[in-house]
């Protein structure tokens, strides 16, 4: 989501005192103003930028195969390379578990996974695939299914897969960006009816209510982007200088898994077609405002600029049910933008809500006698 569509589509909703946006004001005509400049994002100036790898991100790569889905999943892991502190409650160990958007790849959490440990002091692994239909994934059925009760299952499965036994799974910080939250939201209470420990879950810039609001707009953003790229440097580049992701570092790690060779292989065409999941937008994100404040573990939103809450994020923030983050200068691929801030908050977030509170030892020990004033 770029920054002119992020303010076309706050301008047109309405009033919602006072979370409005600081350009939530302006009048009709500078409304179309910037819808019409959405379509300078194709002609915008190209940067040539040369793809990094993966494996200078993520210890490891990763193909996972449940043998309950249809689908090959490739995934990309960071394991812990410190022992849980003392005051951690689960000696399993912790992992953020990340699940992408539309379109993007478990490759967008690669400069976000590298940050956390780092931050994390290699406590904290990072574990993070691509979704049917996107990046390296193989898919035997309909890689274009990306219902949501298909990307739950899938999610579920490449958990169990990875961790089958829940008693000795780690503790899991489940993260979610865009339409990667509906899934991660909706299998958290199944995994933790499972046995699973869910220590906390965290959404990504997607507010229900602004995202319902935005989908009549979708068709015509998604057609003012280019349709192909004569290189993966291009590719790279146009996301630098459309201002798709601000993060050159992260962009040329990420990028490459977002579009692929077309059939003749003279360009790079986008890996997903995201025009074929308009029948799943609906499902992503209706209700999802209310799973995510009725989970069962700590919450986590953190979203980019000032953007608005729904009527039930509003009272649930108002009521403290979950910890808010506003990030400033970035846009809605906010992990790749800024991924050392939001690692900060993720690390803290995690500690927060995994160890042990220790209470320091009583003074003297032992039972005391309790005397009246002036009694010897």
């Amino acid at each position: 989501m770029s920054d002119e569509f992020r303010r076309s589509i706050l301008n047109r909703l309405p009033p919602m005192a006072p979370t409005r946006a600081p350009w939530a004001e302006k009048t009709d005509d500078d409304e179309e103003e910037e819808l019409d400049g959405v379509g300078e994002l194709a002609s915008a100036p190209k940067k040539m930028l040369e793809p990094l790898s993966a494996s200078q991100f993520f210890t490891q790569a990763l193909e996972v195969s449940p043998p309950s889905r249809d689908t090959v999943y490739r995934a990309y892991l960071s394991p812990p390379t410190a022992p849980p502190a003392a005051n951690q409650r689960n000696k399993q160990g912790s992992y953020l578990i990340c699940h992408h958007g539309a379109g993007a790849s478990g490759l967008s959490f690669a400069a976000l996974a590298k940050e956390v440990t780092a931050r994390s002091g290699g406590e904290l692994g990072v574990f993070s695939y691509d979704a049917r239909g996107h990046g390296k994934s193989r898919t035997e059925g309909d890689e274009r299914d990306l219902s949501l009760s298909t990307l739950v299952d899938d999610f579920i499965a490449v958990i169990e897969q990875m961790w089958s036994d829940p008693k000795t799974a780690p503790a899991l910080v489940l993260l979610g960006h865009s339409m990667g939250a509906a899934p991660i939201v909706h299998a958290a209470p199944m995994l933790q009816d499972k046995g699973y420990t869910v220590a906390g879950v965290g959404v990504l810039d997607v507010v229900e209510g602004t995202a319902l609001e935005s989908l009549p707009l979708m068709k015509s953003i998604l057609g003012k982007r280019p349709t192909s790229f004569e290189s993966v440097p291009e590719a790279i580049g146009w996301h630098v200088s459309s201002g798709t992701i601000r993060n050159e570092t992260s962009a040329r790690v990420s990028v490459p898994s977002y579009i692929l060779p077309s059939g003749s292989g003279d360009k790079q065409v986008w890996r997903t077609d995201l025009l074929a999941t308009e029948p799943f937008w609906e499902q992503w994100y209706t209700g999802l405002s209310q799973k995510f404040l009725a989970v069962r573990c700590a919450r986590f939103l953190c979203l980019a600029g000032q953007d608005r809450l729904d009527r039930d994020l509003m009272v649930g923030q108002m009521q403290g049910k979950f910890q808010q983050e506003v990030m400033q200068d970035v846009g809605h691929y906010l992990h790749e933008d800024d991924p050392a801030t939001l690692a900060t908050t993720l690390v803290t977030f995690w500690r927060r809500n995994t160890q042990v509170m220790v209470l320091p030892p009583k003074i003297g020990g032992g039972r005391q006698e309790v005397k009246h004033v002036g009694q010897q």
